[in-house]
């Protein structure tokens, strides 16, 4: 049987962070296997549908390079793929379950489910629900005539159907990642399966679509989990082979106590959606790991390791290696801790494997900025950034001529030696018509301090501070070459007049 696995998010939205895990993990077990991946979008809920969240999803897989083989935006043998337009498929498989016995009309309203509920909590039961002690005491297909219900149907009154759970059984299902699970009935409600507006809910249109795209493995976050017996037994109900399910573990707060929310990113500085976000009620941006500067590569292996360990000490993968080295099985089943710091650190480590050449492509210099080498820039400062942008900002000593001078520094090392050093290197600097070049730069700087009689170690601090207004930063010799021989001389030479004499 070939591998079939669906990723079926709500257009309710921007796509969470820990959904592009799903979508992950679903992917690579698909390509692991040789198998296909789908889209379906579940927009059943139109209440709370949002406009461009559907678009947005599909972007965020394009994005981090998931494939999609099959469902919305591509198309395919079982379409549509969105399940609103796939509403009147359901109805005929609600009607079986009522034909069958499994499934029954409610036609209470909603003050009559208030009431039902409030009775309960009065009598102090555990939970207020509409189950099979309850479901006898309402309006519904169990306790009216067979005349009556007819009468009702045909009259336009509004109902519900509703799932007829037997509870003298229990529900066991062997979950990929949990082992065996094991449910008792009695612990589970009626739910809604076909709502008033004739719309299906979650659980019917998601357990109807898996079998008839042929989904082999439902592979979902662990918020799903108690949602799971009731779809092992819609599966019995209609006497079909349940998928094998495999629930994945929580993302949690970088603190590790309690699922990682927006307030939480928020908080803490970090975005919590693949892409920049702007919600269109409201106009409010949220922020994306694709414009805070992440490189998709370094978000695939960071949301990977979110949960999954390949069992080696191999870190960084390319997309193939992850499809090779992925297993459910590798999964395990406590909460990841979402540690914004080693997506950070997966973020320095691709930057760096990157050409100079790519990432000069992703940046550029403002239309006033002074011409510089954009690919010199990225080759000294990308070692030192998190994030590309960081280039340009960390190179701004490259733009604009020191205005300030580090005060320590000048305390420490500007002394007499070194504006002796100083002093000669620019006079040999105004000589020299050669390729001014970082190892031309050294090799007259080191001239020029040896015929003045000073070490050149103990001065080059005091260079760097004359020639960029900081006592640290990346190799002075090539900031030099990038400035230009005449920009270093201006700037010597103006540190030499405004810097104290000693």
């Amino acid at each position: 049987m070939s591998v079939r696995v669906r990723f079926a998010p709500s257009p309710t939205g921007p796509l969470h962070i820990g959904g592009v895990r799903t979508a992950l993990y679903n992917y690579l077990f698909a390509r692991k296997h040789g198998g296909k991946m789908l889209l379906r979008i579940e927009d059943t809920d139109q209440n709370r549908y949002v406009p461009g969240a559907e678009e947005y999803i599909l972007e965020a897989l394009k994005w981090v390079g998931i494939e999609i083989d099959e469902g919305q935006g591509v198309g395919g043998p079982h379409a549509p793929y969105r399940q609103s337009e796939r509403k009147e498929m359901y109805r005929q498989y609600a009607e079986q379950l009522i034909n069958s016995g499994k499934a029954y009309y409610a036609f209470d309203t909603a003050e009559e489910i208030e009431a039902m509920r409030k009775r309960l909590e009065e009598a102090g039961a555990d939970a207020a629900q509409y189950n099979a002690i309850t479901r006898l005491q309402m309006t519904n297909s169990l306790t009216l005539s067979a005349e009556e219900v007819a009468s009702r149907i045909a009259n336009g009154d509004p109902y519900v159907v509703r799932i007829k759970i037997d509870p003298k059984q229990d529900i066991r299902f062997k979950d990929i990642i949990r082992e065996w699970v094991v449910v008792h009935a009695s612990t589970l409600d009626d739910k809604v399966l076909l709502k008033s507006d004739g719309m299906p809910t979650y659980h019917l249109a998601n357990i109807v679509d898996d079998y008839l795209m042929g989904i082999t493995h439902v592979i979902r976050g662990e918020e799903w989990l108690p949602s799971a017996p009731l779809h092992v037994l819609l599966y019995q109900y209609f006497g079909w082979t349940a998928p094998q399910f495999a629930h994945l573990p929580l993302l949690l707060k970088p603190e590790g106590n309690g699922k990682l929310s927006k307030r939480d990113a928020d908080l803490g500085g970090f975005p919590i959606f693949p892409l920049q976000w702007t919600d269109p009620s409201t106009g409010t941006v949220a922020r994306g790991f694709r414009e805070d500067g992440y490189l998709k590569d370094a978000v695939v292996n960071f949301l990977a390791f979110l949960g999954w360990n390949p069992g080696t000490e191999q870190e960084m993968f390319t997309m193939e290696e992850l499809i090779g080295a992925f297993s459910l099985e590798r999964i395990h089943k406590a909460g990841a801790r979402f540690d914004i710091t080693k997506a950070k650190w997966f973020n320095q480590q691709y930057i760096k494997q990157l050409s100079d050449d790519e990432l000069a492509k992703s940046l550029q210099l403002g239309e006033n900025s002074k011409p510089l080498d954009l690919l010199k820039i990225v080759h000294l400062m990308k070692d030192r950034v998190t994030f590309p942008q960081e280039i340009l900002s960390e190179a701004s000593f490259l733009v604009e001529m020191p205005t300030e001078y580090e005060e320590a520094v000048v305390a420490s090392k500007w002394n007499a030696d070194a504006i002796k050093a100083i002093a000669a290197y620019v006079e040999d600097l105004k000589v020299y018509e050669g390729d001014f070049l970082a190892e031309s730069a050294k090799a007259i700087w080191a001239a020029a301090a040896e015929r003045v009689g000073v070490k050149m170690g103990k001065v080059m601090q005091a260079l760097r501070l004359a020639a960029t207004g900081a006592g640290h930063g990346p190799d002075l010799m090539l900031a030099m070459e990038i400035l230009g021989k005449d920009e270093v001389i201006a700037r010597l030479e103006k540190a030499l007049a405004i810097l104290p004499q000693k």
